[in-house]
């Protein structure tokens, strides 16, 4: 069986839900979040590695998911569920909380 028939439309849709910035923004916030006064990182390295995977899979079609692409979907919306209301209505909170969050592609004060 496919790993694109493994995927539930369900996990699809939740971390498409979760995962509330476009990948533009995303790459932005890795390249800034990583950019330090004495070093920053390759572009295409930035960021931690959990929110490089991310945007890796927002640049990919269903069907070229890997198992590994999945189990990243599912604890993404794992991480989020945990730490959000289940509106995922904008939500202030510390920006340590926000920008941890946000590594992963998830905004809490974005519309989702």
């Amino acid at each position: 069986m496919a790993v694109s028939e493994q995927i539930s439309d369900g996990l699809w849709d939740e971390f498409h839900t979760v995962v509330n910035m476009t990948s533009r923004e995303l790459r932005e916030w890795l390249n800034v979040a990583s950019a330090g006064e004495e070093t920053e990182e390759v572009p295409d390295r930035a960021g931690k590695p959990m929110g490089r995977r991310v945007l890796d899979i927002l640049g990919k079609r269903r069907t070229d998911l890997t198992q590994d692409d999945v189990s990243v979907m599912q604890r993404v919306c794992d991480i989020v569920r945990s730490q959000r209301d289940p509106s995922l209505e904008p939500q202030a909170g510390g920006t340590d909380w926000r920008h941890s969050l946000m590594d992963i592609g998830h905004d809490p004060l974005k519309p989702t």
